[in-house]
């Protein structure tokens, strides 16, 4: 196979589309209890529950899973190795010992200088909650982290105080001081993330007790912070409350939780917090959302807020807030995504740099940012219906996020560069780039896990007529629209092979009603067969949707090109000019440096180079091979050199194999690029 010399299109997005109500899903009202310990809740749910009253597009399918293929594993290993170890991780890194502390119940230092450690546990509570729905979940398994949740939950009651405040940092350490230093104290971080984990327990267990927990600091927050007197007319340096009040509101029907979550949405960017030495932009305070023109600062941050924007506009049907969210995106895709999907160019602040300032070397592309992305973009998808967020959904996922965590989910790591030269500098910090048990800074891991846990509920959207199909894995979707229910199963090898097969394996729908796949828009040659015969119509907008009465054992059959590929960027990015990346199907891929018959610096790609499938490296993955040139060199001591002078030959050298980005640093640490110059 050969690969094709093709552009990477980035940017070509599609207008807004018109948004419109969907019927709210059934939401117990609190204090209804819903099954728990081994028998599964009557009606699955994931982290975003929309209700009758969203502006969506389409609406999101939790009643599904995932059966088997590349997810399948992750997700296994996911409960069964990383969730688990995660205890004893926190228990390790000092997180229990601070609560333990703001409890009374032990004594000591604070551990670790952070006001943010609360959040690990939260993010982790969220990911057995999410757990639980998983029906291979062993029983052990199960009842060991029940065990652990029930004690964590009494450790947050004894920790909160009278009028619902709980944040371990302040309470031991400057008791008494609360939302004074809102620019670096991330007490409404840690607010969001509580209230994430709460909703998640109540909407998989039925038990009120974290989320009792959760409303009391929610209402603190509420009765805080706002523009009447005596309030604080100002918001939190890391956004992240925005979107969990507004699931809290999801989840309870009260509309004091959305107007919260609006209020500090608006009021982020009128320069309510001090600049300090990153400046304004790093907390998104420089200008309002309706108003900026582009992604700035901490990228995390930016990200969070946009899921927020996101989710407000879907309550409120506020159009304003849909397209500022929709402008930046653009912005973003365009100027400042990694072709990995990672965001965030700088490691000194965490934040995008200037437009097409992608540095491979120092790129810093937080896992927490991939992950904050994906949820920007499963919200902005579900609002508009537009394709363009599920293929950097897809694009993120498969590459800048799940190179976030090892193949075997024992180790993670923070920064994901797209390079790592010869003699590179273990600097020894969270930033660096190897893959370890814990961070210092251990935002990234339990981020992961809470993902993995609920990426079930990803990938089927639906609308009252429409059962979209937008990620491909091999699993089984049971689908409401108008008329009746629809079961859905998917078989696939994907991301490895190129079939993606669906079965109507029952529906009680009579008369017509449309199947929509997404067309990747790295798969314009994509096939479509219906009844092993070709689909009417051709894709249109990224979807390829076919409207018919389906029946119980109708199939359909996606067959995408997974022929290898070389991309450039965009040359603008000046890191990039004159380099190609190895593709093949949504996957990114990068040579190693036990990969290769010459250093990586010297490595040469010329255009029109053969790609093949390549070798067994021992990963369980695809790998692509290609032979590789070396560049002509000339030790002339100390450069520049003249420029009619510089050697700029190259020759064979011989084969190199590439592997998936995601499963980079798996080996061991050496050397890596994804970027090949070609010259």
């Amino acid at each position: 196979m050969f690969g094709r010399l093709n552009r990477l299109a980035m940017g070509l997005l599609d207008p807004l589309q018109p948004a419109v109500a969907l019927p709210r899903l059934t939401t117990d009202p609190p204090g209804t209890r819903r099954p728990h310990g081994d028998e599964m809740p009557q009606t699955p749910s994931g982290p975003v529950h929309p209700g009758r009253e969203s502006r969506l597009k389409y609406h999101p399918v939790t009643d599904a899973h995932i059966t088997g293929g590349l997810w399948a594993e992750r997700r296994r290993i996911n409960r069964e190795v990383s969730v688990p170890q995660a205890w004893d991780r926190l228990h390790e890194a000092g997180n229990y010992h601070n609560l333990e502390l703001a409890a009374g119940r032990t004594e000591g230092d604070y551990v670790n200088n952070l006001w943010f450690l609360d959040t690990d546990i939260y993010k982790w509570l969220e990911a057995v909650a999410w757990t639980f729905q998983d029906p291979d979940l062993p029983d052990e398994v199960r009842r060991r982290l029940q065990e652990q949740g029930a004690s964590t939950e009494e450790l947050l009651l004894a920790v909160q105080q009278p009028d619902g405040y709980l944040d371990s940092y302040y309470q031991v350490k400057h008791p008494g001081m609360r939302f004074e230093e809102l620019e670096w104290g991330h007490e409404l971080y840690c607010a969001g993330h509580l209230i994430q984990a709460a909703v998640a327990w109540h909407r998989t267990t039925g038990e009120e007790g974290l989320l009792g927990i959760a409303r009391r600091f929610a209402d603190l927050v509420v009765g805080t912070f706002g523009t009447g007197e005596g309030r604080i007319n100002r918001v939190g340096g890391h956004p992240e409350v925005e979107t969990a009040l507004v699931e809290l509101y999801r989840e309870t029907g009260e509309s004091r939780y959305l107007d919260a979550a609006r209020f500090f949405v608006e009021r982020r960017g009128h320069g309510s917090l001090e600049a300090g030495s990153f400046g304004a932009q790093y907390f998104q305070d420089h200008a309002p959302v309706r108003e900026a023109e582009n992604v700035e600062g901490h990228s995390v941050r930016q990200l969070y807020l946009l899921a927020g924007v996101a989710d407000v506009s879907a309550e409120t049907g506020d159009e304003g807030l849909a397209l500022a969210a929709d402008r930046l995106f653009d912005q973003m895709t365009r100027t400042k995504t990694y072709i990995t999907g990672g965001l965030g160019a700088h490691h000194q602040d965490e934040a995008f740099g200037d437009p097409y300032e992608l540095p491979n070397e120092r790129s810093y592309a937080e896992t927490c940012a991939a992950i904050a992305s994906i949820h920007f973009c499963y919200r902005m998808l579900a609002l508009t219906g537009e394709s363009k967020y599920a293929d950097l959904l897809e694009r993120t996922l498969y590459n800048g996020f799940l190179a976030g965590i090892s193949l075997d989910g024992t180790k993670y790591i923070y920064a994901n560069p797209l390079q790592v030269r010869d003699g590179h500098l273990d600097r020894g910090h969270d930033g660096d780039y190897g893959r370890v048990p814990w961070f210092h800074c251990a935002c990234c891991p339990p981020n992961v896990m809470r993902l993995l846990a609920s990426l079930n509920t990803y990938g089927v959207l639906t609308s009252s007529s429409e059962v979209v199909v937008h990620q491909y894995w091999s699993g089984i979707a049971t689908a409401k629209i108008d008329g009746g229910t629809v079961r859905l199963r998917t078989e696939t090898e994907y991301p490895w092979d190129s079939s993606v097969t669906l079965t109507v394996e029952d529906t009680d729908i009579d008369g017509e009603w449309t199947l929509s796949l997404r067309v990747p828009q790295w798969a314009p040659s994509a096939d479509l067969r219906l009844g092993g015969e070709p689909a009417p119509g051709s894709p249109e907008g990224g979807w390829w949707r076919i409207t018919r009465a389906w029946e119980a054992g109708d199939t359909i059959e996606l067959i995408l090109p997974m022929e290898p590929r070389l991309v450039v960027g965009d040359p603008r990015a000046d890191a990039i000019r004159r380099s190609v990346a190895l593709e093949r199907g949504p996957l990114v891929y990068c040579v190693e440096g036990l990969d290769a018959p010459v250093s990586l610096d010297d490595l040469v790609t010329p255009p029109g180079t053969s790609v093949a499938v390549g070798p067994d490296v021992g990963l369980p993955v695809v790998t692509l091979q290609f032979e590789a040139h070396q560049r002509d060199r000339e030790d002339r001591g100390w450069w520049p050199y003249v420029a009619d002078t510089m050697p700029t030959g190259h020759s064979p050298a011989g084969t190199a194999v590439a592997v998936p980005y995601f499963a980079w640093g798996n080996r061991g640490r050496g050397t890596m690029r994804v970027w090949l110059p070609t010259e």
